[in-house]
């Protein structure tokens, strides 16, 4: 996918036209057209990826990731790992068996609680990225 295809992809999300994305960001649509075929400058690349938001290795292909601090493949591995080691604790202890009247979790509950932990581990996981990300490897 070129930049040009990435750009135009990231004013379909936005629901915005390459029009209105060159005069918010003082180009012309010329220039941005130019990427079909040419890499686009530095400054022009950062322009572009600081209004939508992005790092400009996402806008050039080099990362998948709209963001440093977006989950990879590995970081979504380790959630699921830490998962299951979690729920085998609180399931081993008994933890999981717990209620107002002393009687077992519904499976509904049960549920709850394990999506309630999966969201818990992947906040933590992105909020330990943004805070320990060194500099020179943000966008």
């Amino acid at each position: 996918m070129t930049v040009f295809e990435r750009v135009k992809k990231l004013c379909q999300e936005r629901g915005i036209t390459l029009q209105t994305l060159a005069e918010k960001t003082n180009m012309s649509i010329n220039s941005l057209y130019k990427w079909k075929t040419s890499k686009p400058s530095i400054d022009k690349l950062e322009a572009v990826a600081d209004f939508f938001d992005v790092s400009t290795d996402y806008l050039l292909g080099r990362d998948d990731n709209k963001k440093y601090y977006d989950l990879t493949d590995k970081d979504e591995r380790d959630i699921q790992k830490e998962l299951e080691n979690m729920i085998k604790d609180l399931s081993n202890g008994g933890a999981l068996a717990f209620s107002k009247d002393g009687g077992e979790m519904s499976e509904v509950t049960r549920e709850a609680l394990i999506i309630s932990l999966e969201n818990s581990l992947r906040i933590a996981k992105i909020e330990a990225k943004k805070k320990f990300t060194p500099n020179k490897y943000r966008d």
